[in-house]
């Protein structure tokens, strides 16, 4: 599967973003879907997941309740809207896809390129 993530941007702190992935390639209902993110000098982290049908989804401690992920299956996109947004927010935002496991595994098979998310203060 390919996926393509667009929606980053400049933003002030307190404000809002979304991202959306686009995939393409493979039966897009049927892969486990998740966003990461990667600031400079600091490791890669886990943002958030979901699970084929949306009715599973898993947030990283510092950003749930500000953040929210969701899929169109019809689209073959997922979304990663974003609200209050801090300095801390700022990195490259990843979407990946994996075609089995739960929300909770942090393993993918498919990465796409990143967009960069700055949130100013």
């Amino acid at each position: 599967v390919q996926l393509q993530a667009s929606g980053g941007g400049l933003v002030q702190a307190g404000g809002s973003l979304r991202l959306s992935c686009a995939a393409s390639g493979r039966p897009f209902s049927r892969y486990r879907m998740g966003w990461f993110r990667q600031a400079p000098g600091k490791e890669r982290e886990f943002v958030a997941a979901i699970n084929w049908s949306g009715g599973s989804t898993y947030y990283a401690d510092s950003v749930k309740g500000r953040f929210t992920i969701s899929r169109d299956n019809a689209k073959n996109t997922v979304y990663l809207q974003m609200n209050s947004l801090e300095p801390e927010d700022s990195a490259v935002y990843y979407c990946t896809a994996d075609r089995s496991g739960s929300v909770y595994e942090d393993e993918y098979d498919f990465w796409g390129q990143g967009t960069q998310v700055t949130v100013s203060s």
